[in-house]
């Protein structure tokens, strides 16, 4: 299994969503799944942002080797499911790919949750109580998915 989470630069939202996605997957029992995230209109090469690398390294995940990747149709292709930060992320995967399995995070969310659906804000600029937010938000979606995943038994139909 295969998942892309896409953001805008891809310093922020998607590599922390990376980073949860494989612990999250670890603690599922998915040992063979694979996560990659990349930003809509990313600099190649850029490192993960300093309060993302910070709140990652406190619940002891890592993200300083992270570089930022420009969203491309190989790793569309290669993604068995993609999941944006926003909806306009989610647009821009399938402008690209229109066949491709594509959600926005939030949708994972409890229907109560007051960002269900609305998406992932950026914390970009902001402060590490920002990102802390965005790292809160971001676990709680990922459980959802991760929920889903199981639940739909996707992991099974993919080698």
């Amino acid at each position: 299994m295969n998942v892309l989470f896409v953001c805008t630069g891809n310093i922020c939202r998607s590599p922390m969503a990376e980073v949860l996605g494989r612990a999250e997957g670890r603690s599922r029992g998915l040992s063979d799944l694979s996560c990659a995230s990349a930003g809509t209109f990313a600099l190649a090469g850029r490192p993960a942002s300093g309060p993302g690398v910070a709140v990652a390294s406190s619940y002891g995940l890592d993200l300083a080797g992270h570089r930022s990747r420009e969203l491309s149709l190989e790793l569309l292709e290669w993604a068995d499911v993609i999941v944006a930060m926003e909806a306009s992320h989610a647009e821009a995967a399938t402008r690209w790919a229109p066949e491709a399995s594509v959600h926005v995070m939030t949708d994972f969310l409890p229907p109560d949750d007051r960002w269900q659906g609305g998406g992932v804000p950026d914390p970009y600029g902001g402060d590490l109580e920002t990102y802390e937010a965005t790292w809160t938000l971001l676990e709680r979606a990922m459980r959802g998915f991760f929920d889903w995943l199981l639940e739909a038994d996707l992991t099974s139909d993919v080698p």
